[in-house]
């Protein structure tokens, strides 16, 4: 089973590792294009006794009173219980540049304890930013995520019932206030912050233009001078800017999931010569329990008497196995299947080697 792992996990790395470049478009993002959240309160209808149950969700009814009155609809003092409405938090994110009247997918979520969305209606619901300001508007029929059914005697649910989607949902009713057009100098972020790679970016891009457009700031910034580049517009630069291929630098990386077992080297781990031992202990401790009867016509009780068997086992380990240096991803696999041990236990050695000082790679754990 290790072996299959870290066959895996070489394969994949070996793939990366001599993948072509990478865009510079999907490395690093550019300052001031990016999108933004958008969040509504909001109450569906149509459904089918799945909604709220009012008593256990009082703002449900409060915001049902609410839209009513702004409808011209008096409630006060009205008692009204419906079981086909619930109360929703409507999210959406606002692309970049999005402009009046356009169309966002919006995502719809129960707060309250209703069973299901499914056939439900949003009703018109306001989305706003983090500034407090709505920038656009929610409404429409929700596709659900999931479906339910119950019975007298139990029931089944298969997806996600409570929460769906409405595709096109939403329309832009205020554009996010920036001159993108008017932009002197544009910084590119990187997503995964490195010197190398920062340093290769400036060396593509310049290489490109023919003259020193772009500057290296730090790790994670190139700044893009535009008047240098020429071009018409900032627009005009990064179309010729984001498809220049470059390669990444790429930190050496052990990530291991524990709940899967899973195993995942990057191509520059390094292991410096060490000496392993694994071995497992086994506590068995087992109770059965005697019941002792009094002899026919005897004036006696019958009692339980305790009988405890526990024991220690312990595997066969593999003895002290030397994992020599390795100098490449294949040659640290191969020491590490010479230990021909589950998963798991790999997972107990690697830390071992990382508190040893002997793995030469960030170690992360999921």
């Amino acid at each position: 089973m290790i072996r299959l792992f870290l066959a895996l996990a070489l394969i994949l790395v070996q793939t990366v590792a001599s993948a072509t470049p990478i865009r510079i478009k999907d490395l690093v993002e550019f300052d001031g294009v990016r999108s933004n959240d958008l969040v509504g309160y909001g109450l569906v209808v149509g459904l089918n006794g799945t909604g709220d149950g009012l008593r256990n969700s009082p703002f449900t009814e409060e915001i049902m009173s609410n839209i009513l009155e702004r409808l011209g609809v008096n409630v006060t003092g009205e008692q009204f219980r419906p079981n086909n409405v619930a109360a929703v938090l409507v999210t959406a994110e606002l692309p970049p540049f999005a402009r009046t009247g356009g169309s966002i997918d919006v995502t719809i979520s129960a707060i309250g304890d209703a069973d299901s969305l499914l056939g439900g209606t949003l009703i018109m619901t306001p989305l706003n930013a983090a500034d407090g300001e709505i920038y656009a508007v929610a409404q429409g029929t929700i596709i659900a995520g999931g479906v339910s059914a119950e019975g007298d005697g139990g029931g089944v649910v298969q997806g996600v019932p409570t929460a769906g989607v409405i595709p096109s949902g939403a329309t832009v009713e205020r554009e996010v206030a920036f001159e993108f057009a008017e932009l002197e100098v544009i910084r590119l972020a990187l997503r995964s912050p490195d010197f190398t790679t920062a340093a290769r970016i400036e060396a593509a891009i310049n290489s490109v233009f023919g003259r020193g457009v772009a500057v290296m700031l730090d790790s994670g910034t190139v700044r893009l001078d535009i008047a240098a580049t020429r071009a018409i517009s900032p627009a005009h630069a990064l179309v010729r800017v984001e498809n220049i291929l470059v390669e990444p630098e790429r930190r050496a990386r052990v990530v291991v999931d524990q709940r899967s077992g899973t195993i995942v080297m990057g191509d520059d781990v390094r292991i410096s010569r060490v000496a392993v031992s694994q071995g497992n202990l086994t506590l068995r401790i087992e109770e059965a329990p005697l019941v002792v009867q009094p002899n026919p016509f005897s004036d006696g009780q019958t009692i339980v008497v305790p009988n405890t068997n526990a024991a220690i086992e312990e595997e066969p380990g593999i003895g002290l196995a030397e994992i020599q240096e390795g100098t490449s991803l294949s040659e640290v696999v191969a020491g590490l299947n010479a230990l021909g041990v589950s998963p798991r236990d790999m997972i107990d050695i690697l830390k071992s080697i990382k508190a040893a000082g002997a793995l030469h790679a960030e170690f992360v754990v999921r």
